[in-house]
């Protein structure tokens, strides 16, 4: 299951100890790039935080993930399950499995 986490921080709500946190989030992804549960990392131009792409076996599994992100307690999440678009048609088929 992949999920695209978008993740930021509000600059009024930022107090001195997540300056450590943040700086602990590059040795976090390698560790799940390593795992093979991190795809890809980004920065959003403009924003203060990120886009991630997890591939995990459950959503059990992403929750985890996310709590033991080190900035975990200081950002606002925004989590949005990806799909596969192999084909156009799955898209585009109605809903209820009718061909």
């Amino acid at each position: 299951m992949k999920f695209l986490v978008l993740w930021k921080f509000e600059l009024a709500g930022l107090r001195s100890e997540v300056i450590p946190a943040i700086a602990r989030m590059p040795q976090y992804a390698e560790r799940l790039l390593k795992d093979r549960k991190l795809v890809a990392r980004y920065h959003i131009v403009g924003r203060h935080g990120g886009a991630w792409i997890y591939d995990v076996v459950s959503n059990e599994e992403l929750e985890r993930l996310l709590a033991m992100a080190p900035v975990y307690n200081f950002a606002h999440y925004e989590v949005l399950p990806l799909a596969e678009m192999e084909d156009p048609m799955f898209v585009l088929r109605p809903s209820g499995g009718q061909d």
